[in-house]
């Protein structure tokens, strides 16, 4: 059965929307079940889906995430409906590492669309199932933060919470800063 779940985060609440086969169909940080609804394409959209408090490896996946592990959230299905190009830059952004972001040409490049950046970028803006498919990892050419459903300070907070999970680079040997 079609169900959501809401857990508080150190972002603010999150919510997922999953099908019958506990695969996300919309998730972001907020309580606004309607909005996310609004996300899903017409021919997966629930149209009155269950309000439950856990949805098991997805709330797990959740949690995890927020508490420095993204890994689970790579593992969770997703579905999603659009174009083959939409659908490759989507299948491309899941493999982009936390805490290394890509620009939206590179991603589109590494997807076989090397002039693809304005289809990177709307890949990004229809991304219905953010965390899941991490588009906050989606960069303009730059570094600059580009745009994000969800607001450019969470976007921001994500990439520094990203990064800081990385492992600590050594020192060059004769740098001032192990001293």
């Amino acid at each position: 059965m079609p169900a959501t779940a809401t857990v508080p985060t150190v972002l603010g609440p999150f919510t997922a929307l999953v099908d019958d086969e506990d695969t996300v169909l919309a998730s972001g940080w907020t309580d606004d079940v309607d909005a996310l609804l609004a996300l899903v394409h017409p021919e997966l959209r629930p149209t009155d889906p269950a309000r439950r408090r856990d949805l098991g490896a997805v709330t797990r996946a959740v949690t995890a995430f927020h508490d420095g592990d993204p890994a689970p959230a790579a593992e969770v299905g997703v579905r999603q409906i659009s174009g083959p190009a939409t659908t490759a830059i989507w299948d491309r952004m899941r493999l982009v590492p936390p805490g290394h972001p890509t620009t939206y040409g590179e991603l589109a490049e590494a997807a076989g669309y090397p002039r693809g950046h304005r289809l990177a970028a709307r890949a990004c803006v229809r991304n219905a199932a953010t965390l899941f498919v991490p588009c906050h990892r989606v960069l303009r050419r730059g570094g600059g933060l580009g745009g994000y459903r969800w607001g450019l300070e969470t976007k921001d907070r994500l990439l520094v919470m990203e990064k800081s999970w990385l492992p600590e680079e050594p020192a060059a040997e004769g740098s001032l800063s192990g001293v």
